[in-house]
This record gives C-alpha cells, sequence and structure tokens, in this order.
C-alpha cells in the first residue's frame, strides 16, 4: 500500500511493527506504561505543580487561584472523555487490529470504537490543566500525553488519527472551558481556604512569609545594636 493511499495505516504498521521486532520485555514495559505508567507519572507531576503553588507563590490568593487550576485538570480530562461518548458513537470506527491483518495486539479486550482515543484524550487535558498552572511540570506532563498516544499506535489499539484527534480534544476541552472554570472553581477554593486546618493544604505563604519577616527584623534590630554601639564608642 503506498503511502499516499491511506497514510494513517500506514503509520499504524510502522510504529506498530516497532513492537514486532521488539523483545517481549519491551513490550511489557510498553504496555505497562500506555495503560497505567503515564496516569502515576501524571499524579506525580499534578503533585509538584501542588508544591509550587502552595510554597512558592507571593499571595495567597495567587496560590488559591492555581489550586483552583489544578482541580480543573481532572475535571477537563473527566468532561473531555465524556465529549468523546457521542463522537466515537457517530463516527463508529473499528479498532484497527479488528479490520487490518498482521497488526500486533498488545492489550486484549479492546472491543469498543476506536475514534478518538480516550487514553491520549485524558492525558492531554490532564497535562494542559497542569500546564495552566505551572510551566515546567505542564511541560514534562505534555510530554507524558505524547508518549501515551505513541503507545496507543504501539500497542496496536489505534490509528494515528485516533490519538491526534484525542490530544487534539483534551487541548481544547482544558483550554476553552478554563475561565468558566476558574470562574466556578476559585471561589470554591477560598471557602475550603477559610478552614484554618486545610489553608496550609493550598497555600504556605503565611507561615514563610512571618519567617521573613521576623529576619528583617532581627536584621533591623542588629542594625540598631551596632549603630549604639558606635555611638558610645565615638562617645568615649
Amino acid at each position: 500500500m503506498a503511502l499516499w493511499d491511506n497514510p494513517d495505516v500506514e503509520l499504524l504498521y510502522e510504529i506498530n511493527g516497532l513492537a514486532k521486532d521488539a523483545p517481549t520485555w519491551a513490550d511489557r514495559v510498553m504496555e505497562y506504561i500506555g495503560e497505567y505508567g503515564i496516569a502515576v507519572g501524571l499524579v506525580v507531576l499534578a503533585l509538584w505543580a501542588w508544591w509550587g503553588v502552595t510554597r512558592k507563590r507571593e499571595s495567597r490568593d495567587e496560590a488559591l487561584s492555581g489550586f483552583a487550576g489544578l482541580v480543573w485538570a481532572p475535571l477537563a480530562a473527566v468532561i473531555a472523555i465524556v465529549v468523546n461518548i457521542p463522537i466515537r458513537g457517530f463516527v463508529e470506527r473499528p479498532r484497527p487490529f479488528m479490520e487490518h491483518k498482521g497488526v500486533e495486539v498488545l492489550v486484549e479486550g479492546k472491543t469498543d470504537f476506536s475514534f478518538v482515543s480516550d487514553h491520549a484524550t485524558l492525558t492531554m487535558a490532564i497535562a494542559v490543566g497542569i500546564f495552566m498552572v505551572q510551566r515546567k511540570p505542564g511541560l514534562v506532563a505534555i510530554g507524558l500525553a505524547l508518549l501515551e498516544a505513541f503507545c496507543r499506535v504501539y500497542m496496536g489499539v489505534h490509528y494515528p488519527t485516533d490519538v491526534i484527534g484525542g490530544l487534539a480534544l483534551g487541548t481544547a476541552v482544558a483550554l476553552l472551558l478554563a475561565p468558566v472554570a476558574m470562574w466556578a472553581l476559585t471561589p470554591l477554593v477560598r471557602a475550603v481556604a477559610g478552614n484554618a486546618r486545610l489553608e496550609v493544604l493550598l497555600w504556605a505563604g503565611a507561615s514563610a512569609a512571618a519567617v521573613a519577616a521576623g529576619g528583617r527584623a532581627v536584621g533591623r534590630r542588629g542594625e540598631g545594636e551596632t549603630r549604639r554601639t558606635r555611638d558610645r564608642d565615638l562617645a568615649a
């Protein structure tokens, strides 16, 4: 089949062909990464972003807004998956291994429709949500979402256009609905922060500011004592 006849199928065979040539242990690793590993990585990155939001934002309002953004990330993923339900039902695209011979399938039991990929949709929505709050963990998260897309094709359960569509859908939902989500979530987060026990999980700036203020006070006292000592020396 020539590349220009059906580039989607051609690219499927090229990427999935790597699974045929790879040793069994490598396929098992890719299977684990594609099914579970990326999700675990995104949780770790969300915790990294949470740490940055609570510890490094200059004001309480900025920290609470950032935390609201982190809450939006998984909610965006859920909404994107819900949006994908009618899309899948409308397109009704079978899985690639059901229509094409010679596809190496690493995960059995995938009998639902193929377009668009839920995994690619979910991971990219979360990644974009993290990126909008913290750039460094967000960039790593986007890289993991792209790796997830590659894994789904490598595993033989999606066409390349399935995962591209999922990446686009996750990005669109996370970005386009973010203003409305932040409008709704930020007041809720502020209400939760009204509880002193929970506030420390949302913003640690109060203690840091107190320490800094204490340090400045000590510095001012030290300068004052130095001046008084110098004055006494001059008087002597």
